[in-house]
């Protein structure tokens, strides 16, 4: 049965690329405009998170969004989630209305039309230098201090076995809402992996599930709390993961 079902994952994976494609292309000179200047970027966010619900609804995806707590398109938060699949971007263009920078990995830079925009737009990052992991932390102050959000998958990367619920959190993104005294979001997402995981072969159409959970507060706190801030944080999505998922293993690296 498993082995009718790879013709579909393979179209509905060329249909995927095709929906990240189109609206680029025709959304391109809007999206050249939008990237001239970088106080412009909020106009290129609205863009994005109309190229994020073409994807989402294209793919039959249905999300899902429960909020404990509201954001505020006046402040900047520190939004963290768990990260298992390249929908993850889209729904949280679509989870957070008020305009947020990604932080993510630079080899994604490397990919054709995405790859021009994303590397103009986000801040990239390789884990493995420690120059590059300074170079994004100030880049990253430089966008707070524009009265942006940021947004960072603080597994730093997705796991790769699939098994795994929820890896630990690496520190950047606790010291940076520490350091500009801006509060944390936890966000969880409970059906990416299931919908459409980097196993090629996989995934389908359904519901997206997201909580959104009350915000935790960094003022007064100093980095020798980053470590409890880190620890919380992950505790709050993984609890919430397992209430999503109450038959999923817990494994924990």
């Amino acid at each position: 049965m498993r082995y009718l079902k790879y013709p579909f994952w393979l179209l509905y994976r060329i249909w995927f690329y095709i929906l990240v494609t189109m609206p680029i292309i025709l959304l391109f000179p809007l999206l050249v405009i939008s990237i001239l200047k970088e106080s412009w970027y909020p106009f290129f966010f609205r863009l994005a998170r109309i190229w994020s619900k073409i994807i989402l609804y294209g793919m039959g995806f249905i999300p899902i969004i429960k909020r404990a707590q509201k954001l505020n398109w006046k402040d900047s938060y520190m939004l963290i989630a768990n990260h298992t699949s390249m929908t993850d971007i889209m729904l949280m263009l679509l989870v957070a209305k008020s305009p947020f920078v990604f932080v993510g990995k630079a080899e994604l830079a490397k990919i054709p039309l995405f790859g021009f925009f994303y590397k103009r737009t986000c801040i990239l990052v390789d884990r493995s230098d420690a120059k590059s992991r300074n170079s994004a932390f100030y880049a990253a102050q430089r966008r707070l201090k524009q009265g942006l959000s940021i947004c960072i998958f603080p597994e730093g990367g997705v796991p790769e076995d699939e098994n795994i619920l929820l890896d630990s959190f690496k520190n950047g993104a606790f010291r940076l809402a520490i350091d500009h005294q801006i509060p944390i979001v936890p966000i969880s997402f409970a059906d990416n992996k299931k919908r459409f995981s980097y196993t090629f072969f996989s995934g389908s159409p359904g519901k997206m599930r997201v909580k959104v959970h009350e915000f935790i507060e960094t003022l007064d706190l100093d980095r020798s709390s980053v470590d409890t801030l880190r620890e919380n944080s992950w505790k709050i999505i993984h609890d919430q993961l397992l209430t999503f998922n109450p038959q999923t293993e817990i494994a924990h690296t």
